[in-house]
């Protein structure tokens, strides 16, 4: 079976598991622990990132490039329309995606968990213990303000990923005004790159992370929120009711849930 090496709410990691889903592919999600298990990462496929598929005995990372691996070892449910223009059209879609909403992403979620401390909260896994939860609960927002300087995310770098993801969403909304896929009649990789890392925006209506009910529908303030934007989440969630398995049985840790393990 197909191992996927993964953080739960990387987005990048949600891409690769919308598309594994999209393929109809069986595979187990193994958590990595952070630091510690990212050394084990690094020792497998000289790198620390995830997500990282492994299949029998290779190791396949970077969203990208296992998108491009399953659709060359696992072609049915192509990711690739047949058309040129439409391919080149989906390939460099994907590519903004990645390098947009995915980044500016994480940067936007900072910022609504720094100034929301039930949003905060409703972020760890339900597995995590109330003692930790009231803990982060209870981070003052300064603090996390100064841990964001120290990451680069200063308040006018989070102002400016916000203004420039709206005008993603605004742009992804008439792109599907008429439309019900990004490029052409049938769904490809950017679908399902746009969708799967959009997720930090507002995650979907659904059981498909392993997070608390109370969090789904919920996201950034003045995106998730927003009803100019809501024709983008609306078909996202439709893409992801068609496609997406959610998890079952609902908070474990077997079957589709992921399987919080150190690499071996």
């Amino acid at each position: 079976m197909l191992e996927l090496y993964q953080f739960e709410l990387s987005q990048y990691s949600e891409k690769v598991r919308l598309i594994l889903d999209y393929k109809g592919l069986d595979y187990r999600k193994i958590e990595v622990t952070p630091g510690i298990g990212q050394v084990d990462l690094f020792r497998l496929t000289g790198q620390r990132q995830v997500p990282v598929l492994k299949d029998g005995t290779k190791y396949i990372s970077d969203s990208t490039e296992i998108a491009k691996y399953l659709d060359l070892h696992y072609p049915e449910r192509p990711l690739m329309p047949t058309d040129s223009k439409q391919r080149g059209l989906c390939l460099m879609m994907e590519e903004w995606a990645d390098e947009s909403i995915g980044i500016k992403g994480r940067k936007a979620l900072f910022s609504a968990i720094s100034q929301d401390q039930n949003f905060r909260k409703s972020l760890l896994p339900s597995t995590t213990p109330d003692v930790l939860k009231t803990l982060v609960e209870g981070v003052p927002s300064d603090v996390l303000k100064f841990l964001g300087f120290s990451v680069g995310y200063s308040p006018d770098t989070i102002k400016s990923a916000i203004a420039d993801l709206k005008q993603d969403l605004e742009a992804l909304c008439l792109l599907l005004a008429d439309s019900p896929y990004l490029v052409g009649d049938q769904p490809c990789l950017a679908d399902f790159a746009v969708a799967g890392l959009s997720i930090l925006l507002k995650f979907p209506e659904g059981n498909y992370l392993n997070l608390p009910v109370s969090i789904q529908g919920k996201g950034v303030p003045g995106l998730a929120d927003n009803p100019h934007y809501q024709p983008f989440f609306a078909w996202r969630d439709r893409l992801y009711a068609q496609y997406r398995k959610p998890l079952i049985p609902t908070y474990t840790t077997t079957g589709n849930a992921p399987t919080s393990i150190r690499i071996e």
